[in-house]
């Protein structure tokens, strides 16, 4: 079975984790490593010959078009990350439209090309934000992959459905939601799906979750990770300890598990395994989503 793997390109500096100690208008202050870790995950994947999905900060988009076009051009697919790495429930619905169209605007400039996933900063369409759903599908967007279902003190809805399924078909055609993958233990989902988790977990305990979700359930994964963390030499910002022991640990670790991950796994782009679900249909060059029931 085919998994997706997933890259959220932002820059150390975007995390949410850091909005108390880096205002949004200086992030034009700090050094950027978004390209030269980028570049890395981009000769990685060659050589394990995978594609991915990149989701690119659309802040990212507008200063390093020439970035989005060169991860287009070796045959990724690009979606949206949002603009300034805002989380949606801080925002009015005006507001998340008006950034959402313009992250996608950017994108799709560099690329010259319709893009249609979606996935929220730090997960944050939650209860208090399912109404960013409905503007999603407005905007054209044909998948998202934001709702992770776990208990988190920035995100998450834990009652929420663990695999693919469709969401907010007011149009006539759903808006596929792609989960950042759970496992169900002792009644409640542990998250396996990347970034933290994967640099926290032992790698055998997420290699045999994958395992277990692909061969015993029968479901495809969803695994993320961010360029910043492959990059243990990104310098430091002085926030509380929590926040640095999630930013920090095991970054030395990251590339080398991700390597064993590529090994052990057959990885794709999201789209194309919503399409292998049956989910997606991309006749020529636009993207349509099938109807519920279809």
């Amino acid at each position: 079975m085919r998994n997706a793997l997933t890259i959220d390109v932002e820059d150390y500096y975007h995390v949410a984790a850091f909005a108390s100690a880096i205002r949004f208008e200086d992030w034009d202050h700090y050094e950027s490593r978004v390209e030269r870790n980028v570049h890395y995950l981009l000769d990685l994947l060659d050589e394990h010959r995978t594609k991915a999905s990149f989701f690119v900060l659309g802040w990212v988009a507008e200063r390093f078009p020439q970035l989005v076009r060169v991860i287009h051009g070796r045959g990724h697919e690009v979606a949206s990350h949002g603009y300034a790495h805002q989380l949606i429930y801080t925002q009015t619905p005006g507001q998340f439209r008006e950034e959402t169209r313009r992250s996608k605007q950017l994108i799709e400039d560099a690329i010259s090309k319709p893009i249609i996933g979606y996935r929220a900063a730090s997960y944050s369409i939650t209860k208090e934000s399912l109404w960013a759903l409905e503007i999603l599908q407005d905007e054209g967007f044909g998948y998202d992959s934001s709702i992770f279902p776990i208990h988190h003190d920035r995100y998450g809805i834990p009652g929420a459905l663990r695999f693919c399924h469709f969401v907010n078909g007011h149009n006539g055609a759903g808006l596929i939601e792609f989960p950042p993958s759970t496992l169900r233990l002792a009644g409640i989902n542990v998250p396996i799906a990347g970034g933290g988790y994967f640099r926290i977990f032992p790698y055998a305990f997420t290699r045999w979750g994958i395992r277990h979700l692909n061969e015993n359930e029968l479901q495809p994964v969803a695994v993320y990770l961010h360029p910043w963390e492959i990059d243990p030499g990104q310098p430091r910002i002085p926030v509380k300890a929590f926040s640095r022991f999630r930013q920090y640990f095991n970054l030395d670790q990251t590339a080398i598990r991700l390597i064993r991950l590529l090994e052990d796994f057959r990885f794709g782009t999201m789209a194309s395994v919503l399409r292998e679900q049956g989910l997606l249909t991309t006749p020529g060059d636009e993207p349509v989503v099938r109807e519920v029931g279809e």
